[in-house]
């Protein structure tokens, strides 16, 4: 008797704990209605096609959607174009610009991890207003992992900000990477993780894993100077070996490897080593080409930054620049032609966050894309490269629901995209709205 009593009691409590137990809500419904659309699978426009949106996903989309069921949110964008939101594979929200050798060292001398922690924050807000609601950033320069606490933050809603993977410290031989110059009897903080040897590049990697970083980033090559048969030549940082050592370790646990490799034997050295990415990419020899089109490797050429930082540098003497602005634009048009993976990328944080990072795309299409292969760089191929094609990168049921919004078409005037006026991450409006109950 005295069991059953027990047991009835439990019972009681239990069913008093599961009736008090809030009921987890229905995810909230909102229909987006687009005068025009690029789902990021076609280049065609489609007209008047309205998004179903429940929680943070799509869940239809077209024509036939049913009509606004009582206490959904309807946004009118029947003026605007509606697109796959932005993705940009190579940014540094702990970076403000960096266009001459003092404004880095005052960043890294100056400015206390805590304050460019927060400086990156307000990078982040501002990748998300421009239409970025997906971004890589591939280093800190010399601020620890905090790009890893910024996406965390993101992640939990703390602060406002795009979909990140982050690289934490990048990679370099000792002796290779700013803070340099400075008197010997000094010890200078260091932009990256200075890393000798092929087994102290598998230690980074599983030091910089452990940490939560996303992506591995090397730095492969340095001293750019420009040979009387116009090739871009360099110093190369890392040994062959220790670089397919580092690749192979980040492979091993199922990381990828970007390298900043611009130059004729960092890029060399970088594809034989088996990396995922290629950033920048000033010169790339036709044979690297052809090897990175086989691979897969993708191409991440950041135009803009280069056009940007070669007056800066050159008068400041670094005259090198300028000519190595002529030889991206020509690597980029052989890099198409030669069928290699493009994924849009502009080192935003290289140049001020002020500075719209879309106008990247003006210049892709100068040296040789149409505006449908820029955009593309920006959405499925950026989703490709990043591993998030089944989230991101096309407007599709079951996909997140990342749109944004310009005025005109982008088709016709790639500069459209400089003009984002709505912007939505994961079924949430961050930037402009149109709307009725």
């Amino acid at each position: 008797m005295k069991f059953r009593l027990v047991l009835f009691f439990f019972l009681a409590a239990t069913i008093a704990f599961a009736q008090a137990k809030p009921q987890s809500s229905s995810p909230s419904i909102t229909y987006l209605r687009c005068g025009t659309l690029y789902d990021g699978k076609s280049d065609t426009a489609r007209k008047n096609v309205t998004l179903r949106i429940a929680g943070e996903k799509i869940d239809q989309l077209g024509d036939n959607t049913p009509q606004p069921e009582s206490g959904a949110q309807v946004i009118d964008l029947t003026r605007e174009v509606c697109l796959p939101g932005l993705i940009d594979t190579h940014t540094h929200v702990l970076l403000q610009g960096d266009i001459t050798a003092e404004d880095y060292d005052v960043q890294l001398l100056k400015y206390s991890t805590p304050y460019r922690t927060i400086l990156g924050t307000v990078a982040a807000q501002r990748a998300l207003g421009y239409g970025f609601t997906t971004i890589r950033d591939v280093e800190t320069e010399g601020a620890g992992y905090a790009d890893v606490d910024i996406k965390r933050a993101i992640e939990a809603g703390v602060i406002p900000g795009p979909r990140m993977q982050v690289a934490g410290r990048a990679m370099d031989v000792t002796g290779s990477y700013p803070l340099l110059g400075y008197s010997w009897e000094l010890k200078m903080p260091k932009g990256v993780q200075e890393v000798d040897g092929a087994e102290g590049g598998r230690k980074a990697v599983r030091e910089q894993i452990a940490n939560g970083v996303d992506w591995i980033k090397v730095y492969s090559d340095r001293s750019y100077r420009v040979r009387p048969d116009g090739v871009l030549d360099d110093i190369p940082t890392f040994t062959p070996d220790e670089l397919r050592a580092i690749v192979d370790e980040a492979h091993r646990e199922h990381h990828k490897v970007a390298s900043h490799a611009s130059a004729l034997n960092g890029v060399h050295n970088s594809v034989e080593a088996g990396v995922d990415s290629i950033e920048h990419g000033f010169y790339i020899a036709d044979a690297d080409l052809k090897t990175m089109a086989a691979k897969g490797t993708y191409y991440v050429p950041t135009l803009f930054v280069g056009e940007y930082m070669a007056a800066g540098r050159a008068a400041a003497g670094a005259h090198v620049w300028l000519d190595m602005v002529n030889i991206h634009a020509a690597t980029f048009r052989r890099a198409q032609n030669a069928g290699v993976k493009i994924a849009f990328g502009t080192d935003a944080g290289g140049f001020a966050w002020t500075i719209d990072p879309a106008k990247e795309f003006a210049l892709m299409v100068k040296y040789g894309m149409t505006p449908a292969q820029a955009l593309r760089s920006a959405n499925m191929s950026a989703a490709e490269l990043l591993g998030m094609q089944g989230q991101i990168g096309s407007l599709e049921p079951g996909k997140f629901a990342d749109i944004v919004a310009v005025p005109a078409d982008p088709m016709a005037d790639i500069t459209q995209l400089e003009r984002v006026n709505f912007v939505m991450k994961g079924g949430e409006v961050f930037k402009g709205m149109t709307s009725s109950q």
